[in-house]
């Protein structure tokens, strides 16, 4: 069948299918080195910014916004965290970061991160296509892939690349153009979701505190210094509007209370959502001329904070080897992308199942089981080598 006619067709090194964090971040690292690269997304720019998500970055992710020219607004507006609080037995107790491994971590939301990227895109001159629909990608196994959309106006475009990136998030269309017989998908479902709320009340806490309890699992953040975002483990199938405010607040308190008499500061709920999650990675990460990037390649369960960073990671890696493969090594510099990246994103997929595993009740747990896991915490932050372990992988590793 003949293509349908297009009305502008356009040539750069590099085309990103998806344009959060991750594909905006790439653009960003290709154009500070004089490579054009347009990104297209199929959400509007004001979707993206305003669909909350808590955010939690390394302090390397945090240093790279700012050292290359995205923003300084995380130093301004964002909280360093030195440590972390884990709550159980009805007992807390703090993981220095400082203290055990030098680092810390930045409470940033990634709506923020994104915002910062997009108004660096848009200073620099940098070409985003947000809003556009019947995205997809032609020839990715050949030189000479294109991606085609539609604008909001109704106009058809092509974008004739060298390379196509999908950075397309966790439903990417991307990651289904590797040919069933030559990708290998490894995935793990949890029986259980969190019940997340953003609740207008001032902080209850100057870090993040995680809750083990014989009630379940509860997480308490902040979204800024007047609005918490907390979390608490519940069914997959649970149903938003059976819960009302009293509700909420009755079950946040009870999986956080201890012989300390810590109380959350409640408020009216401004929002109640819940999220599944999956531990997931798709191999390989490259196909001919399609690289995948973020949660298109991998996703990760939200208790440890890595999915983010992962992305952020995939991105910088990734812009390395592009710089290096359109320059003088040729396509052969893109073998490099996925043992780095691949690295990364299963000590992370280990860390953050191991973290999910630790603080959340399974819905079959016996009794035994319970008291396990708490020997398990117990053991965990009663010595300098378990408190130090748990610190390194929180505040993420090194870039190598």
């Amino acid at each position: 069948m003949p293509e349908s006619v297009v009305d502008t067709v356009t040539e750069v090194p590099v085309a990103v299918v998806g344009a959060g964090p991750a594909g905006l971040m790439l653009t960003h690292l290709l154009g500070r080195a004089g490579v054009e690269a347009v990104a297209v997304d199929l959400r509007t720019r004001e979707e993206i910014g305003t669909t909350h998500r808590a955010g939690i970055l390394e302090a390397d992710a945090a240093r790279d916004l700012v050292e290359t020219g995205v923003s300084d607004r995380i130093l301004r507006e964002g909280h360093e965290h030195e440590g972390t609080e884990l709550r159980f037995g009805g007992r807390p107790h703090r993981i220095d970061f400082r203290a055990l491994v030098g680092a810390s971590v930045w409470l940033y939301p990634q709506t923020e991160v994104f915002v910062d990227l997009a108004n660096a895109r848009a200073r620099d001159g940098g070409t985003v296509h947000f809003g556009v629909r019947d995205t997809e990608v032609l020839d990715p196994g050949t030189e000479a892939p294109r991606v085609r959309f539609t604008a909001h106006d109704g106009t058809r475009h092509e974008i004739r690349a060298r390379f196509v990136v999908g950075a397309d998030g966790s439903r990417s269309m991307c990651r289904g153009l590797v040919p069933e017989r030559q990708r290998t998908r490894y995935a793990a479902e949890y029986p259980f979701a969190w019940f997340g709320v953003m609740a207008q009340a001032p902080a209850s806490a100057p870090e993040l505190v995680y809750a083990h309890s014989a009630h379940g699992f509860a997480l308490i953040s902040r979204r800024t210094e007047s609005v918490q975002r907390m979390y608490f483990q519940c069914d997959p199938a649970e149903r938003v509007a059976a819960w009302s405010d009293e509700r909420i607040w009755e079950t946040l308190q009870a999986r956080v209370a201890g012989e300390d008499g810590f109380r959350l500061t409640e408020g009216p709920i401004l929002e109640r959502t819940v999220l599944r999650f999956r531990s997931f990675v798709q191999e390989p990460m490259r196909w001919g001329s399609l690289l995948l990037a973020g949660d298109a390649a991998h996703t990760v369960p939200p208790t440890g904070a890595r999915g983010l960073n992962l992305a952020l990671h995939d991105v910088k890696v990734l812009a390395g080897v592009l710089l290096r493969a359109l320059g003088t090594e040729g396509e052969a510099a893109l073998a490099d992308y996925q043992p780095q990246a691949l690295r990364r994103i299963w000590r992370a997929q280990h860390f953050s199942s191991w973290m999910t595993r630790l603080l959340h009740t399974a819905p079959d747990a016996s009794p035994f089981d319970l008291r396990r896991q708490l020997g398990e915490l117990d053991g965990l932050v009663g010595t300098r080598a378990g408190r130090t372990y748990l610190a390194e992988q929180y505040t993420g590793w090194p870039t190598r």
